[in-house]
């Protein structure tokens, strides 16, 4: 009993002692962890001129062929580790995602604004991502299926007999059912100046956080302050009216939210931010392979006017149905094959919250871990032929967390149904309506930040005889 009571004083006496040896004995070990191989670059710059002005592909597989499948490297201001197996991205956006907070370089992060529903975890994001699935669900969204389709058929006549620009057309088009989605029917009365501002503000998100007279970045927190005043006036006037609505608005200020101004503007303004671009540059690169690929072309069309044909047999309105977006296979497959071959997100910010070991090698806190979509997709064990645009390869579900267009986890996009459907509903009227060609060089690829075809796609648009 003596020696137990003494081996007790002993222990409590001498325990903070052998904690704090222990912590030391696993600091030093985790300090003996070599970082992952590859090159920092430039000081400051690091490689973002690199990854932003050649071909994505290239650039990652480069990398990937020389230092493997984990590598440093430093891209807009931050030093990165890159992961380009799916074992690996899913540790960090599901397995382990507690040790990877989301995260966008700074300088983004400054114009989306803090509160926004991209750079935080836990309580307060599973709050935002319930209340933007709460007007992105289907049982949502499928109530302004003839609104969207009022803006396609706006949007496309008003392109009728001209030669076009493909992206910025698709940018307008995306933006306008952005605000629909968030702003419902309201929308109208804000467009011309959310649009002026966030135009501004879009131009900076990929810049250096460099805030001096007459850069990108200061230019752009200018318009982003202006914008947050816009939708200031908006909520005083919504509270002031007393209506109750069902769009994303809507759902960010009911009472029992609790959300503040500047947590909502935070937010609208990243939900402008992350349906808009993507969804256009998706668009683009389809009516690309549409017209580089007249089979598949010609299978999409059928399908469309099939729709037409039944509803006409049928008695029914011509206009559009959320139950007629769900008979689109063939459709659909085509959006699968243009998300994995274009791969519009080549890669998730996230950030170690921790010192992580991550594979042999040490993930110091506060690196940006970048798993990279672009060359799960476009790997050969994945995906036979990666470089080839066949919708028919998704008739078969693909292995498990090899396509991953919005992500993984807990933080993939909320927005996809929304997306998918505004890209089924303009795919509808194009294809049954008109008819067009690419004008000018078909093979050339623009970067920065997205991959764009060459100059945006020219193409002459007219309507079916």
């Amino acid at each position: 009993m003596e020696y137990t009571t003494l081996f007790c004083i002993f222990a409590f006496i001498f325990s903070p002692f052998l904690l704090n040896s222990l912590l030391k004995f696993l600091t030093s070990a985790r300090q003996k962890l070599p970082l992952p191989p590859g090159s920092l670059g430039w000081p400051y710059i690091g490689e973002t001129f690199q990854l932003y002005s050649q071909n994505p592909n290239v650039f990652f597989a480069s990398k990937v062929k020389k230092y493997g499948s984990i590598l440093k490297t430093h891209i807009l201001g931050c030093p990165c580790v890159m992961i380009s197996s799916p074992e690996a991205a899913k540790l960090v956006l599901v397995t382990r995602a507690h040790l990877f907070k989301p995260t966008f370089p700074a300088s983004k992060e400054r114009m989306l604004g803090k509160q926004a529903i991209f750079f935080h975890q836990g309580q307060y994001h599973a709050k935002l991502r319930k209340l933007v699935l709460r007007a992105f669900m289907p049982e949502s969204i499928k109530n302004i299926v003839s609104d969207i389709e009022s803006i396609a058929v706006d949007t496309l006549k008003s392109l009728e007999g001209r030669l076009i620009n493909t992206f910025p057309e698709m940018k307008t088009y995306t933006f306008n059912v952005a605000l629909l989605s968030i702003f419902g029917k309201d929308e109208v009365l804000y467009r011309e100046d959310l649009k002026r501002c966030y135009y501004i503000l879009e131009k900076g998100y990929n810049s250096m956080p460099i805030n001096l007279p007459g850069t990108l970045f200061n230019k752009s927190m200018k318009a982003r302050k202006e914008l947050a005043q816009i939708l200031a006036k908006v909520l005083s006037l919504r509270r002031q009216m007393k209506h109750n609505h069902n769009d994303l608005l809507g759902s960010f200020m009911g009472d029992k939210e609790g959300l503040t101004d500047e947590q909502i503007a935070d937010n609208i303004i990243g939900v402008i931010f992350a349906a808009r671009d993507t969804t256009a540059s998706v668009l683009t690169w389809i009516v690309k392979y549409l017209a580089e690929n007249p089979s598949v072309l010609q299978a999409v069309t059928e399908e469309q006017e099939a729709i037409i044909t039944s509803k006409e047999e049928c008695g029914e309105r011509k206009v559009l149905s959320w139950a007629d977006t769900r008979k689109m296979p063939i459709t659909s497959r085509v959006i699968q094959e243009t998300l994995r071959v274009a791969s519009i997100l080549s890669f998730t910010f996230r950030e170690a919250v921790e010192d992580v070991e991550f594979e042999g090698y040490l993930i110091p806190k506060g690196w940006k871990v970048l798993p990279l979509f672009r060359n799960i997709h476009h790997s050969p064990e994945n995906f036979p032929e990666p470089e080839k645009f066949d919708p028919s390869r998704f008739e078969v579900s693909p292995k498990p967390n090899t396509f991953m267009p919005f992500g993984n986890g807990t933080h993939s996009c909320p927005g996809n149904e929304l997306a998918k459907l505004e890209t089924l509903v303009l795919l509808h009227h194009l294809t049954t309506k008109y008819r067009w060609s690419i004008v000018g060089p078909q093979n050339g690829i623009q970067y920065g930040p997205f991959a764009l075809p060459q100059n945006g796609l020219p193409i002459k648009l007219s309507l079916k005889p």
